[in-house]
């Protein structure tokens, strides 16, 4: 494998980088690999975001539930307001780098290198502010997307595309788009009842901790996809499968281990999200371009 061109991102323990390489074999030029984890990497089966075959799917690190500031956590909305405001403004711009990569990705079979770092970045830093917004963390998001100390991180490999899948990306992405939408509507309908246990609590409960965590990385997942930074489709809603979930643990996201009681609170939500879709007679298929990284902080950034 030859290294070509790595691009220093800052990140998660004292350095992320986003390494660019190429590998030769019999296909010719075959993968473009880029990751933003931190080292040294662990290695993990499919289930907890490892590899699928060639394929990696993208994982969501945070650490495990801890204590709050109960201030912090009253007025957490009205605090990332700001952050709000700068990931709706890097949701215009990714999407017309999204629309860019597209025509890219049909005719390379994969993302330029330049477009797959800024959507990298731009989705690590959603997705920071959406785990802060869902009480998953106390600390605040900083506004750069070099956040070598952020304890929420996420790790991305792009492997090739086929460019089949590409052409139909948004036909494709539809009912995981739809399960996403349910998740969050349902997970934000009851989310005013975190917001009372954090306060009263100073943090929240493993049950809650755990189906939360869920719905953001399910979304993470899907807004990769959906900008093409990974070729598998999203899954995990309900935690991680047996196989995975026995593996060490990396974070408390890493395997995604949900106990039962988390478990009925995911599909609490998507009965809620049903329910509520159904009473206003629509159900927002369009729900990926909140997804497109630095969209505006969705429902699960509230």
């Amino acid at each position: 494998m030859v290294q070509v061109a790595p691009v220093a991102v800052r990140g998660p323990v004292r350095r992320v980088t986003i390494d660019v390489t190429r590998q030769s074999g019999d296909a010719g030029e075959t993968e473009t690999v880029m990751a933003a984890g931190w080292d040294p990497r662990p290695s993990y089966g499919a289930g907890a975001g490892g590899v699928d075959g060639a394929e990696w799917r993208p994982v969501l690190d945070v650490p495990p539930p801890g204590q709050q500031r109960r201030w912090t956590v009253f007025l957490r909305w009205l605090l990332l307001l700001p952050q709000f405001i700068v990931v709706a403004l890097l949701s215009f711009v990714a999407f017309f780098v999204t629309i860019a990569g597209w025509f890219s990705a049909l005719v390379l079979g994969r993302l330029p290198d330049p477009i797959a770092s800024f959507l990298g970045s731009v989705l690590a830093y959603q997705t920071r502010v959406s785990a802060s917004a869902a009480l998953l963390v106390d600390r605040y998001p900083p506004f750069a997307f070099d956040a070598p100390d952020y304890p929420v991180r996420i790790e991305l490999r792009a492997t090739p595309l086929n460019r089949l899948a590409v052409l139909f990306r948004l036909i494709l992405m539809i009912p995981a788009a739809i399960v996403s939408s349910l998740a969050q509507s349902g997970w934000f309908a009851i989310s005013w009842v975190f917001w009372l246990i954090g306060i009263i609590l100073g943090r929240l409960p493993e049950p809650i901790f755990g189906a939360t965590a869920a719905v953001v990385r399910y979304r993470m997942r899907l807004a990769a996809y959906a900008t093409m930074l990974t070729p598998v489709y999203p899954k995990g809603l309900l935690g991680d499968a047996p196989e995975a979930a026995a593996q060490p643990a990396y974070s408390a996201t890493r395997p995604l281990r949900l106990s039962t009681a988390a478990q009925v609170l995911v599909w609490l939500f998507l009965l809620l999200g049903l329910a509520g879709h159904l009473t206003s007679g629509t159900i927002d298929y369009d729900d990926s371009g909140d997804d497109h990284p630095g969209a505006a902080a969705g429902r699960v950034a509230g």
